[in-house]
């Protein structure tokens, strides 16, 4: 779906360590009206946010290599740029009882709602 013309899309910073998996979630945003932007890894994510940009949310993967996971990068976000929003998912899920929900772009409306 393309963005309104005088209207810049939403930046959505995609981080997970698996490219297959981080290029069908850049697919998703773009399909839904984000513009996206890619990280391997929460050291890159970091390096990302410290530049000026306009990312209007973080998506993360939680089991990723190197000094952050995707919690601690989470946490990380929430303490240094407190406005943006955080969704945090996983493709594995140990636990009896997930304890987290499905979350779903919508194409008709791609905008992150104010905090």
């Amino acid at each position: 779906m393309a963005a309104a013309p005088n209207r810049p899309r939403p930046i959505v910073l995609v981080v997970d360590d698996d490219p297959l998996l981080r290029l069908i979630a850049v697919d998703i945003a773009e399909e839904a009206g984000f513009a996206a932007i890619e990280a391997g890894n929460a050291e890159e994510a970091v390096a990302i946010l410290e530049a000026p940009s306009d990312t209007a949310l973080v998506l993360t993967d939680v089991n990723m290599p190197g000094s952050m996971d995707g919690l601690k990068l989470a946490h990380a976000v929430r303490r240094r740029w407190p406005p943006i929003p955080i969704i945090v998912v996983s493709a594995k899920c140990s636990c009896p009882r997930p304890i987290c929900h499905p979350i779903a772009f919508s194409s008709a409306s791609p905008t992150i709602p104010p905090r």
